[in-house]
């Protein structure tokens, strides 16, 4: 493959690798380190692709080990990360002035549902060991085949469907618990109180509507609201959508809440 050839192609598949990697590090920063650290070793090792497997899955099996070299020494977040930050955010003035400010002068400060449906994903995904964390994206979201999950974890494809179906069930089971969007008795609202805040004029209930896995929340079908919840994350670039800018400066304040806790709670 020629350096021309992989320019155009590591270009094609930018978009999807910085997603995942923001995903899996919450971090816009890490992001960009590792994207362009990627790129760096990917065409210092260029010589060495055989095209055994696609360049996508070579790439992303590059900045899946960058990631977890960095991942490995970081504590898995806690299940209830959303209620932390939420009470951290009511405590701190300016968060909300910061997000309001965004809100009304960034063309990517709008505030939609299934935007926090796929942020609230990502953050309670750190609660998982982070084998599950990173086949759920790689399967879930970015498509990818068992056998090619294998290859990018340096795994076995019996190992990879151990860690998706351990990963779903623990995370079907934490918004079984949480998602009043899925469950009645759910104890998190945060998709409509943020809505509440962010678009006042807005009916709420009719814009919770307009999501497939809210309406099809009453046929009580655990594993199809799961890939419904997937599907919101497949559809949306978190650095490139509306509600982006909304989002990252939501994420990296959880972030860090999640940091202070953690260092507060160490064993």
């Amino acid at each position: 493959m020629t350096v021309e050839i992989f320019n155009q192609e590591f270009e094609s598949i930018m978009g999807q690798l910085k997603s995942y990697i923001l995903r899996i590090t919450a971090s816009v920063a890490d992001t960009d380190d590792i994207v362009q650290d990627t790129y760096i070793k990917g065409l210092d090792k260029l010589d060495t692709f055989r095209a055994e497997s696609s360049l996508k899955t070579w790439l992303f099996t590059i900045s899946s080990n960058l990631a977890k070299d960095n991942l490995r020494a970081q504590k898995r977040w806690a299940e209830n990360v959303t209620d932390l930050s939420r009470e951290a955010a009511l405590l701190d003035p300016y968060f909300l002035k910061e997000a309001m400010d965004i809100r009304m002068t960034s063309p990517q400060g709008h505030f939609e549902i299934k935007e926090h449906i796929a942020f609230c994903f990502t953050c309670i995904s750190k609660s998982l060991p982070l084998e599950q964390q990173l086949c759920i994206f790689l399967k879930e979201v970015y498509e990818f085949k068992v056998a090619e999950i294998g290859e990018i974890l340096a795994t076995s494809e019996a190992m990879v469907k151990y860690y998706l179906h351990t990963g779903r069930t623990k995370m079907i089971s934490i918004f079984e618990g949480r998602c009043a969007l899925i469950n009645k008795n759910g104890v998190c609202h945060q998709c409509s109180e943020l809505n509440g805040i962010f678009n006042p004029m807005q009916k709420t209930q009719q814009e919770m509507m307009k999501i497939e896995m809210a309406r099809a929340a009453e046929k009580g079908d655990k594993e199809q609201l799961f890939d419904l919840r997937m599907s919101i994350l497949r559809e949306l670039d978190p650095f490139k959508s509306a509600a982006s800018e909304l989002q990252l400066h939501h994420l990296a304040f959880n972030k860090q809440v999640m940091e202070k806790y953690l260092e507060n709670n160490a064993v």
